[in-house]
């Protein structure tokens, strides 16, 4: 039951009860992406693979020169709810400043396993690196589940894909880096991951050697709860350990859900970062 409480996100906000938060959340981000897709030139819809949910957005710079950096945007919901469809309200701010968004679909559970999810979101990268030569420069967001999904591309091996992409940063917003409690908690009703399968799948028991030139920002909300505050924390000394350049942003004010929505906020703290 502690852990049920630690792992569920919505009982821990101060500005809405749990049975409303988490509409209110994709009431939000649908609407910001929807915004974001009436203002910005987009290719929705991309597939990256054969699968039915192997498909991205592309929401592109206003004023594209030949390059671009892109933010690629790795959306939560406990790996088995939101889309990409939900994920495009942070693009507004950086489109604006010649960044290009993309956000990455993926098979959730129970259709998709976390080690399909994994490899999709891998795949992802591979396919934007092959298709679009004019990506200088990959900065990767995730949240919460997302989050994880980003970590784990920071611990691949690329020798096995003949590519390797040019990760310059990732903001990893309110994540999970250690699956193992998950296993006791309702999360994994949908996912149904055996120890076997969390243990291949925790970010902090895979760490890759740093790279150089790639900073990782560790960001956690005020009010996430004591158990995915300690998991940003451990994750971002496990990689420091490593001889990553890790920085953890600590954020006042905010609950596991504003501090992502917030992103389609020019002013907000982690835009400007």
């Amino acid at each position: 039951q502690a852990l049920e409480q630690q792992y569920s996100p919505s009982r821990w906000s101060p500005r809405l009860g749990s049975d409303t938060i988490i509409q209110a959340h994709i009431a939000a981000t649908a609407a910001g992406t929807q915004r974001a897709r009436a203002g910005a030139q987009t290719s929705l819809h991309v597939p990256y693979g054969a699968g039915e949910g192997e498909r991205l957005d592309i929401y592109y710079p206003t004023e594209p020169s030949g390059t671009f950096p892109a933010l690629v945007y790795i959306h939560g919901g406990y790996w088995q709810c939101l889309s990409k469809d939900q994920s495009g309200f942070a693009a507004p701010p950086l489109v604006s400043r010649g960044v290009a968004v993309v956000a990455v679909g993926y098979d959730t559970a129970p259709k998709g396993c976390l080690d399909a999810m994994v490899l999709q979101v891998r795949r992802s990268l591979v396919f934007l690196v092959q298709r679009y030569p004019g990506i200088r420069g990959i900065y990767l967001c995730g949240h919460s589940a997302g989050a994880h999904l980003a970590a784990m591309v920071l611990s691949t091996d690329w020798s096995q894909y003949g590519v390797v992409p040019d990760i310059k940063g990732a903001v990893l917003v309110s994540g999970v880096y250690d699956l193992e409690p998950i296993l006791h908690t309702y999360v994994n009703d949908a996912l149904d991951m055996s120890r076997e399968v969390a243990q291949r799948n925790s970010p902090v028991l895979c760490v890759a050697p740093a790279p150089t030139g790639c900073e990782v920002l560790v960001a956690v909300a005020q009010h996430d709860s004591p158990e995915f505050r300690r998991q940003s924390r451990e994750y971002g000394q496990a990689l420091r350990a490593a001889g990553w350049s890790v920085s953890l942003l600590d954020l006042a004010g905010v609950d596991h859900f504003d501090i992502i929505e917030k992103l389609s906020e020019e002013s907000y703290v982690l835009t400007q970062v």
